[in-house]
């Protein structure tokens, strides 16, 4: 089987040969959790050429003390547009982590706001790297762009939803966590008051769609869909996805729009949002 969707990813050879157009803008979209790696300062250590960095901590709803989740459409349309993102380009997203996980969110958020002409680097950062091909430091200053957004809220859920989920299992839910932190073994960093998942939910890490044995690569729509399968997914039916803070639920709504589902949303708060609120159940164990 290929991917239905195969214009959502686009390989280092393509963009190299494309750096110059003017309707592609190149997004670095590195972010690593609450103590890790600088991201902001890597990028401006190396780049690749062109690229301009989007920090999901900086382009986020500061009126919730739930972490970088999405700002409202007036919000997203200026920040994008001072990083000279517009309506009229094809937005590549790559980022440097080696699995996708905030590369992923920010093709989401590009969606959420109506556009759908964004793609992700397969391999990101490493595969350019591996390629030997040239980077470039500094901090640019792009050229304002028109970003007009259009919300798509079928692609996002919030905790009303997820609650209201709980009752008619309307859609099945996939956790996309590691282990440990599904079972409850682990703790999640957001200063959370309950650890496990949100019952009734299924594990499967987000890491496994990718082929590190591959450089990074996204895995094939086979495997992708096994994937899925094996954990117990019914891919005729509606999913929606979860994680720890809305990142790596991301690459696991990816994986299922190479597959043809195009409209699986995202529980944007994740168990940032459910682990902190007092009315909501949890489940340990599972994993």
């Amino acid at each position: 089987m290929e991917y239905v969707n195969p214009d959502a990813l686009v390989s280092a050879e393509w963009l190299a040969a494309h750096l110059g157009d003017a309707s592609v803008r190149v997004v670095d979209a590195t972010w690593y959790g609450p103590g890790a790696r600088d991201a902001r300062h890597e990028f401006e250590n190396a780049h690749i050429p062109g690229a301009v960095h989007f920090d999901i901590d900086e382009i986020c709803d500061r009126d919730t003390p739930i972490v970088h989740q999405i700002p409202g459409p007036a919000q997203f349309a200026r920040q994008v547009s001072t990083l000279g993102l517009g309506n009229g380009h094809r937005i590549v997203v790559y980022d440097r982590s080696g699995y996708y996980c905030a590369g992923a969110r920010v093709w989401w958020m590009f969606r959420v706001f109506g556009h759908e002409n964004v793609t992700l680097l397969d391999g990101g950062m490493a595969k350019w790297l591996a390629d030997g091909r040239t980077t470039e430091a500094g901090g640019p200053t792009p050229a304002p762009a028109n970003f007009t957004a259009r919300m798509n809220a079928g692609l996002v859920r919030g905790l009303a939803d997820m609650l209201a989920n709980l009752e008619t299992g309307a859609e099945q839910v996939v956790d996309a966590r590691n282990a440990d932190a599904f079972a409850g073994r682990e703790s999640e960093p957001w200063g959370v008051k309950k650890d496990g998942h949100i019952p009734g939910s299924v594990h499967l890490h987000g890491v496994r769609l990718v082929d590190r044995e591959r450089g990074g690569a996204l895995r094939s729509a086979d495997e992708i869909a096994a994937a899925f399968a094996g954990a117990g997914l019914d891919l005729a039916k509606p999913i929606v996805v979860s994680c720890g803070s809305g990142v790596i639920a991301g690459l696991g709504a990816f994986g299922l729009y190479l597959l043809g589902h195009e409209n699986v949303p995202v529980y944007d708060g994740s168990w940032a949002e459910w682990g902190a609120a007092d009315e909501t159940p949890a489940e340990t164990g599972g994993a």
